[in-house]
């Protein structure tokens, strides 16, 4: 299935109720169930990578031995699925509270919406099945640091607009990694490929939900808000920056203590920066170079604004690339 193409421009209130109608139908038609259509019976293959090179960046430590950077793949692919575990805990609650503003009203987009978030639930539940068949056949020691309702909390603190906006980011960014890195890569596991193909097909529906919402909310606020948000927004992509880089500390450890031999400290640093850069790539920079974010976010914001979320995010962009 091709994920769904954006328009360029902002619709209609009626076209805009045809499109959440077209989120419905490819709904129904993709939904899938997680034992019946994605794990069917099966076991994660531990011989094969999780991760990509493309997103896991292995290949740029050339002191690694091919079973090495399998492994790194996998150390990177569980806090992968976990990472997104995490971010559909935040999703699904923003995404019911944004159903309130249609039930009594667009009964189309409110059905859109409540599917939304049941699909939200249901990946929460599949990468928590991940995470335990990920430690069934890794070493011991694995550290997942952020909690995700303390993280959600935080998330959700935040003003609605920005809160649109990095979900747009995200699910943008979980399309462009499937299509460009996992689904073209053969040397995966099997069952790692699959969950995220299952996942990508009902995220290509989010996205156009997640636009629709986002402008919505910018047409219902005023300048004055919207500045603030843009302010909102840069310092929640800040707060995603710092809770990756926990994680690459905690994953390069485990990485280092795992992967079965001693490495030299230039190599260890070698390794920890790359987990840092691996997930600044994964979760900030390769959501930001999305052409239809930018196009999006350019479509609500003064240039000045614009410049703003450009200087916050040209540190990251530095590191990551």
């Amino acid at each position: 299935m091709n994920a769904a193409v954006l328009d360029t421009a902002f619709p209609a209130p009626r076209q805009s109720s045809q499109r959440y109608a077209k989120v419905i139908e490819a709904s129904k038609r993709i939904r899938w169930d997680i034992d019946r259509d994605v794990i069917r019976n099966r076991k994660l293959d531990f011989s094969r990578k999780f991760l990509p090179d493309g997103l896991s960046l292995a290949a740029e430590l050339a002191f690694l031995s091919p079973a090495e950077r399998r492994f790194l793949s996998q150390v990177q692919g569980r806090s992968y699925a976990n990472i997104f575990g995490l971010v559909e805990r935040y999703i699904g609650a923003k995404l019911a509270e944004m159903s309130r503003d249609h039930a009594l009203g667009d009964q189309v987009a409110f059905e859109a919406l409540v599917r939304f978030t049941d699909e939200e639930l249901k990946h929460q539940e599949l990468f928590r099945r991940m995470e335990q068949m990920t430690a069934s056949g890794m070493p011991a020691g694995y550290r997942f640091m952020p909690d995700a309702n303390t993280v959600a909390g935080t998330v959700l603190g935040k003003s609605s607009w920005a809160v649109l906006g990095l979900t747009l980011h995200i699910e943008l960014f979980t399309q462009a990694h499937y299509r460009s890195s996992i689904e073209p890569d053969a040397e995966l596991s099997e069952l790692w490929k699959d969950v995220f193909l299952f996942h990508w097909k009902e995220e290509s529906q989010h996205a156009i939900l997640d636009e629709l919402e986002w402008r919505r909310e910018d047409a219902r606020i005023g300048e004055g808000e919207r500045d603030r948000a843009v302010d909102d927004l840069i310092a929640l992509v800040g707060a995603v920056d710092q809770l990756v880089l926990v994680q690459a500390v905690a994953d390069a450890e485990y990485f280092l203590r795992g992967a079965g031999r001693a490495f030299t400290l230039d190599q260890s640093r070698a390794v920890q920066a790359l987990f840092a850069k691996a997930y600044r790539w994964q979760y900030i920079v390769s959501g930001v170079k999305a052409p239809r974010f930018t196009e999006v976010l350019k479509s609500m914001v003064t240039a000045g604004q614009m410049a703003r979320v450009g200087a916050a995010l040209a540190p990251i962009m530095a590191a990551a690339e």
